[in-house]
């Protein structure tokens, strides 16, 4: 009787035995699969932010698939360290080129929230400047001026529109003494803040020419072109859909009819989507006018944007 009941027991043991081994497995597995699905679903969290943002810019392609690029080499990099392997010097400094209004500014602020996030960068922020901000009135202000500058952009980016005004004026004038400043910044504090310069594609290509040593310094040139009317026209609807307003037919045609001209007439000053942002911030105010005078309140009437409302001109581009 007893060894029926022994093996019988020695059974269930073992079935008991073999379950919790199966759960405790089970469990295990799942703890492993939820970690790595965490750790995938939080691995390209920074390009995945990026790439949201950069998806509400219309056109600039190319510039979309450098950051891209730029994204997966410093990763890569950090991975090959992680391995023990050699990685290249990561020098991130670039330069921007392209008309006003193409979107440069807003990729340089897109950027420091990528570097940052990626632990590239201490803090992300962008501290914008001209000339102004870099040149001084007497000998040594410069330097002071432009060290102050770095060291509140150290963690984040410096962003230098026109830049190519620092070459201008001769060997007398204070602005090389700007761009020395930098240069030796760069070199010192290479790792500490990202410098972007930027201005029209002419310009710039004329300043690096009169400076050949800083080409190098830039391995990141990035164009941003024109917008062609269709992509202004989709600025001008993303602009209106965000502000709850739109076109009427009429004023879309009339938009489209002035884009076209004005691209042709102006195709070196034309300050592209800042221009199509002073025309919307004109017409709701010049539809809010009309609409005051005419006593007309309805959903219809607040919502559309007509033909009339529509100032159109080389006053529209200025940005003063």
């Amino acid at each position: 009787m007893e060894r029926p009941i022994r093996l019988k027991n020695n059974g269930q043991i073992n079935i008991v035995l073999n379950n919790e081994s199966k759960k405790e497995k089970k469990i295990s597995t799942t703890i492993v699969s939820s970690s790595i699905k965490k750790e995938e679903s939080v691995q390209h969290e920074a390009l995945k932010e990026i790439e949201k943002e950069l998806s509400t810019l219309v056109g600039l392609e190319e510039m979309k698939k450098t950051i891209r690029e730029i994204y997966a080499w410093l990763y890569v990099n950090k991975k090959r360290e992680e391995e023990g392997l050699k990685t290249g010097k990561q020098v991130l400094h670039m330069m921007f080129k392209g008309n006003p209004g193409t979107g440069k500014t807003t990729v340089a602020r897109l950027l420091g929230k990528l570097f940052f996030n990626m632990n590239v960068l201490s803090k992300g922020h962008l501290i914008e400047a001209e000339r102004a901000d870099l040149v001084g009135e007497y000998i040594g202000h410069t330097a002071q001026k432009t060290r102050d500058l770095i060291k509140k952009a150290l963690g984040g980016i410096l962003f230098i529109d026109e830049a190519y005004s620092l070459a201008r004026g001769g060997e007398k004038d204070f602005g090389k003494e700007a761009i020395d400043t930098l240069v030796k910044h760069m070199e010192d504090k290479g790792n500490e803040f990202v410098l972007i310069l930027a201005g029209y594609s002419r310009e710039m290509d004329q300043f690096l020419s009169l400076n050949p040593g800083l080409q190098s310094r830039f391995p990141l040139v990035i164009d941003f072109p024109d917008y062609t009317v269709n992509q202004l026209m989709e600025i001008s609807e993303l602009m209106l859909k965000e502000r709850e307003y739109t076109l009427s037919k009429e004023a879309e045609w009339k938009l489209r009819d002035h884009l076209t001209t004005i691209k042709n007439q102006m195709p070196f000053t034309f300050s592209n989507g800042r221009y199509i942002r002073n025309i919307i911030e004109k017409g709701i105010r010049t539809q809010a006018m009309r609409l005051l005078m005419n006593e007309s309140y309805r959903r219809e009437d607040l919502l559309i944007i007509k033909s009339i409302d529509l100032i159109l001109g080389e006053s529209s581009g200025k940005t003063n």
